[in-house]
C-alpha cells in the first residue's frame, strides 16, 4: 500500500496552488524575518523535490531573483527617499534640495538602522509571497490546470495557457539555437556591425519563429482534441447567468468592505460574524451557479481526469494548517513574535507553534509521490 502511494504521478493541479496560497497567507500575516526566511526555505525544498523537468518547472529561480530584487529595491527606496526615521543613524548622506511644491519628500540625507529594517521586513514579506506563488507556477503543469478548470472558464484558460507557454518555449528555443551555433562554429560575441546584424538573423529571428511555431502547434493540438466551445445559450440563460454573476461579485464586494473597513458589524454566533459569513456564502454561491449555467453549453473532451486522492489531501492540510497556526499565534497571548518591534530593537524569534507551522509546510517534500519526468514518459501533459 505504501509503495503504491509513492508511485510517481502528478498531483491534482489545484492542490499545489492551494498549498502555495496557504503559505502566502502565512507570510502576509508577519514581518518576522526569521519566519519569512523559513517559509522561503520550505518553499524551495518542496519545489526542488517535487517539480519535474518541464520548461515551466525551470522558472522557479527567476522568482527567487525577483524576490531578491524586490528586497533590494525596497531598501534602496528607504535610502533614497529619506531613511532617517529612527535614532540609530548609520550614514550621513548629503541631502538633495527639492523645490517647495514637493514638500514632504526628501532625497538622501541621514540613513538610520530602523528605516533600513522597515524596508527589509516589508520587502522580505512581499518577496516571500511572490516566491510562494512562483512555486505553484513551477509545480503545476499549465495544461493540466487548463483541463481541470471549470467549463465556464475554459476559453479564458485556453488563452492563458497558450500565452504563458510562450515564455518557456522562448527559453528552450534560445538554448537550441545557441547549441546549433556552437556546433556550426558561429561567433557568439558580436564585434562588428555586420556580426551584430548576423546575430539578429541567426539568433533572434529563429528563436521568435520557433517559439511562435510551437505556440501555434499547441493551439492546433488543443483544437483537435476538443478544447473549445460548442452550443449556444438561450437568452434567458445568458440573462440569468449575468444577473447571478454580477450579483455575486457585488455581494463579495460588500463582504470585503465589512471585513476590511467595518469589521464586527452585525450579529455574532460565538466568535463568528453571521453577517460576514452570510455575505461570503451568498456571493460565492451566486458566482458558482452562474458558472454552472454557462458551463452546461461548453463541450470538451477529457482523456484522463485528475482525481483527488490521499496525497492531495495531505498537501492541502500542509498548506492550510500553517496559516491557521499563524492566525492562532496572532490572536494568542504573545502576538509580537509575528511583528518584532523595530524601534525597541526586538530580536526576531521563532516560537514552537511557528516552527511547527514551518515543519508542516515542508511535509509535502517527503509525504507526496515524486513527479513524473518527461524523459521517462511523454503522456503526462494532460492533452492526451
Amino acid at each position: 500500500m505504501i509503495r503504491r502511494y509513492f508511485l510517481p504521478r502528478p498531483l491534482h493541479p489545484y492542490v499545489w496552488w492551494l498549498w502555495a496560497i496557504g503559505l502566502a497567507v502565512m507570510a502576509s500575516g508577519t514581518t518576522n524575518p526569521l519566519l519569512l526566511a523559513g517559509i522561503i526555505a520550505v518553499v524551495c525544498l518542496v519545489t526542488v523535490s517535487r517539480c519535474g523537468d518541464n520548461p515551466w518547472a525551470k522558472g522557479f529561480k527567476l522568482y527567487l531573483i525577483l524576490g531578491a530584487f524586490i528586497v533590494l529595491l525596497r531598501v534602496a527606496f528607504r535610502i533614497v527617499f529619506g531613511g532617517g526615521d529612527g535614532p540609530t543613524v548609520l550614514l550621513h548622506l548629503p541631502t538633495v534640495p527639492l523645490p517647495s511644491w514637493v514638500a514632504g519628500i526628501r532625497l538622501l540625507g541621514p540613513v538610520s538602522l530602523e528605516s533600513l529594517l522597515y524596508g527589509l521586513y516589508d520587502g522580505l514579506r512581499l518577496a516571500t509571497m511572490i516566491i510562494c506563488l512562483g512555486a505553484a507556477n513551477s509545480l503545476v503543469n499549465p495544461k493540466r490546470l487548463l483541463a481541470a478548470l471549470p467549463a465556464a472558464m475554459y476559453e479564458l484558460g485556453t488563452i492563458l495557457v497558450v500565452s504563458f507557454s510562450v515564455f518557456p518555449q522562448l527559453g528552450e528555443s534560445l538554448v537550441r539555437v545557441m547549441r546549433v551555433r556552437r556546433l556550426r562554429g558561429g561567433q557568439t560575441t558580436p564585434k562588428s556591425r555586420r556580426r551584430r546584424l548576423g546575430v539578429v538573423e541567426t539568433i533572434i529571428v529563429p528563436v521568435l519563429s520557433d517559439a511562435l511555431d510551437r505556440s501555434i502547434a499547441l493551439a492546433a493540438s488543443m483544437e483537435v482534441r476538443g478544447y473549445g466551445r460548442g452550443g449556444q445559450a438561450s437568452g434567458a440563460e445568458r440573462a440569468a447567468s449575468t444577473l447571478l454573476g454580477m450579483g455575486g461579485i457585488i455581494v463579495l464586494s460588500v463582504w470585503s468592505y465589512f471585513l476590511l473597513a467595518q469589521p464586527g458589524i452585525g450579529p455574532h454566533l460565538g466568535r463568528v460574524n453571521v453577517l460576514e459569513v452570510g455575505l461570503l456564502i451568498m456571493g460565492v454561491a451566486g458566482i458558482v451557479v452562474a458558472m454552472g449555467i454557462i458551463g452546461r453549453h461548453v463541450q470538451r473532451t477529457r482523456y484522463r481526469r485528475d482525481r483527488w486522492r490521499l496525497p492531495e489531501t495531505v498537501v492541502l492540510v500542509c498548506g492550510l494548517l500553517p496559516a491557521y497556526l499563524v492566525h492562532l499565534v496572532a490572536n494568542g497571548p504573545d502576538p509580537s513574535v509575528l511583528d518584532p518591534s523595530i524601534p525597541q530593537h526586538q530580536w526576531p524569534v521563532v516560537t514552537g507553534p511557528l516552527a511547527l507551522a514551518l515543519l508542516i509546510g515542508a511535509l509535502p517534500a517527503f509525504l507526496t509521490p515524486p513527479p513524473v519526468l518527461s524523459t521517462s514518459t511523454n503522456n503526462e501533459e494532460g492533452l492526451s
